[in-house]
């Protein structure tokens, strides 16, 4: 086990581009699990590639257990990586794939057999050993790819997207899994992914960036609570975030027939009347077209989910995404075509300046234990 710093770490492609990760600070303490979340091209597998030694660093530092391993060679720096496209040898059965890297350091037979073994029990694939990876479905082939680098007790693990390639149900049972191996071992880990539902699933904390920039850094919890600007509103939560350009007058902003009172500490913080209005989907009500303080919206589509639904709306207000989503009960029946009035909960609001993109609210006010 051990904690890894990033220090002011760059890493740019070529002098004419923007870095691909620029002046990242970051630290990952020891035997956590921290999730680098973003869109394609943020920087996420750039970082990850940089703590292996597969990419280098072309100013600031990168610390493992405190040491400086920027020029140390990846196989010096006791990293074990595991890639989206699992990277197996398919001349080799599963044995022999999760123990050569144990043979190429000089482990005997008996011993590299025993650590195997014990590592294929604990990802259930123990029964695999003597197939090889043709014979494998993509999540036993994942299984296997993670169970290489177990075996090697590294003192840092680090994902890059490793379920990328496999079906929606099979990426929840093997997510859950990852999280389960890595209380067990209680190792260090960075994992990468774009989805943001894995990322608030799976870390101790999470570490948003976009066009190589660390954006914010906390827990699942914290992330989507607290954003710290309309980037981490927007990106980090499922439905996304409804963002709305709103004005302030007489100390309210008015979406149609609703008015949301705006807090003090906005108030004090804005730059000028022009704010953006934060909703998710569990910060509004459907109500009657006639309700007091309801904004008129109509139904453009209905997604069915089981115990929930989500209703898409369009509305005659400036949105920044193109519908407001609201979340709503299954046993309530709502038909496309329906106009409806959406109720927004004053206290759930966020506000965010329409300029810097930064969060103008006092973060405390959102409880994050309600």
């Amino acid at each position: 086990m051990a904690s890894v710093t990033f220090d002011a770490a760059t890493r740019r492609f070529a002098d004419d581009l923007p870095p691909a990760v620029d002046s990242l600070d970051l630290d990952v303490a020891d035997g956590e699990f921290m999730v680098l979340v973003g869109p394609s091209g943020c920087g996420k597998s750039t970082s990850l590639r940089m703590v292996a030694g597969l990419e280098s660093v072309e100013s600031g530092a990168i610390l493992i257990d405190g040491v400086d391993v920027v020029g140390m060679a990846p196989r010096a720096r006791d990293v074990a990586m595991v890639f989206q496209n699992y990277a197996l040898y398919p001349n080799m059965t599963v044995a022999d794939n999760m123990g050569f890297a144990l043979r190429n350091a000089g482990m005997s037979k008996p011993d590299t057999g025993k650590r195997v073994a014990e590592v294929a029990e604990m990802l259930d694939i123990a029964h695999l050993l003597d197939r090889k990876p043709a014979k494998l479905s993509g999540g036993q082939r994942q299984r296997v790819a993670m169970g290489r680098a177990i075996v090697r007790r590294p003192k840092i693990f680090c994902m890059d997207e490793p379920l990328f390639n496999l079906d929606a149900k099979l990426r929840v049972s093997t997510r859950a899994q990852i999280a389960a191996m890595q209380r067990e071992l209680g190792v260090s880990m960075l994992y990468v992914t774009h989805d943001q539902i894995e990322a608030m699933t799976m870390g101790h904390r999470v570490a948003v960036l976009d066009h190589g920039v660390l954006q914010q850094v906390g827990t699942p919890r914290e992330i989507y609570s607290r954003p710290s600007n309309l980037f981490v509103a927007s990106f980090m939560g499922s439905p996304q975030m409804c963002l709305i350009n709103g004005r302030i007058d007489a100390g309210v902003v008015r979406l149609g027939a609703a008015h949301l009172p705006v807090p003090d500490s906005v108030l004090a913080a804005a730059t000028s009347a022009e704010v953006v209005v934060g909703l998710r989907a569990e910060s509004w009500t459907v109500s009657t077209v006639s309700h007091d303080g309801a904004l008129r919206g109509t139904v453009d589509l209905v997604e069915e989910l089981g115990a929930e639904q989500f209703v898409y709306c369009s509305a005659d207000v400036p949105l920044r995404n193109s519908r407001i989503v609201v979340r709503v009960d299954h046993r309530r029946t709502i038909d496309v075509g329906d106009v409806v009035g959406l109720v927004p909960e004053p206290s759930e609001t966020y506000w965010f300046d329409p300029v810097t993109g930064a969060a103008l609210d006092d973060p405390l006010r959102h409880d994050l234990n309600s």
